[in-house]
């Protein structure tokens, strides 16, 4: 089944504590494998230690302007782009489907934003022992910001995202489930991040972002 039927048929809607969507099974094997032996660096073994951002960079947690850059940890993400594209074939064939116009307007539907100017944006993150999130509201830019989980580790299913009421209480956490994901669009309430958790070997899933800034990737009109 491809990305856009199972968008359209495994996928549940939540309001508590913000409008947010949980998909199950996005991801196909080959897309799963990539995702697996992406070679990323551990930051422990570089001596750069988590801060509580993705960025390494100490950034903010309010809902931020203009901020699409990342920081110190750029040796640290891996974005899928035209240049290695070659490498991330699967990856690359969602990329794909996402730039489609009915991928994009579906999705745009659902979170009541107009995408046919976006680009898409995907980075394949693992996360080691040590790494939090900070609570945060992702940038404005950040017109939907999403992850779909890879755990073949036998991870704690805590090790999803952690969801947060305006007062920045814990109101759940996205269940670190093999080929299990969410999104949701920025806004200034959308506050989530990631509790100091165990991490017995790794934290591996893909970042999935329509953005308004151009990436390799704009969607299609």
């Amino acid at each position: 089944m491809s990305f856009y039927e199972q968008l359209k048929t495994n996928t549940q809607m939540y309001v508590d504590p913000f409008n947010h969507w949980e998909i199950n099974q996005p991801l196909t094997q080959a897309m799963i494998d990539e995702i697996v032996h992406a070679d990323i660096k551990d930051p422990n073994k570089e001596g750069l230690a988590y801060d509580g951002t993705r960025a390494l960079d100490a950034g903010s947690g309010e809902f931020r302007k203009g901020i699409v850059s990342g920081g110190k940890a750029d040796p640290f993400r891996c974005y899928v782009t035209k240049e290695n594209a070659t490498d991330f074939p699967a990856l690359t064939t969602l990329i794909a489907s996402l730039q489609t116009q009915e991928t994009h307007e579906h999705i745009g539907n659902l979170i009541g934003k107009d995408l046919s100017k976006a680009y898409v944006r995907l980075e394949v993150i693992c996360d080691r022992q040590g790494f939090w999130l900070k609570p945060h509201c992702d940038i404005e830019e950040k017109l939907l910001s999403g992850l779909c989980f890879v755990n073949l580790c036998g991870e704690s299913e805590d090790l999803g995202t952690d969801f947060y009421d305006k007062d920045l209480a814990l109101v759940k956490t996205v269940p670190y489930r093999h080929n299990y994901g969410y999104f949701f669009t920025s806004g200034p309430n959308t506050w989530h991040g990631m509790e100091l958790k165990t991490i017995q070997k790794e934290r591996r899933c893909i970042q999935v972002n329509y953005v308004t800034f151009p990436t390799d990737w704009p969607v299609a009109s």
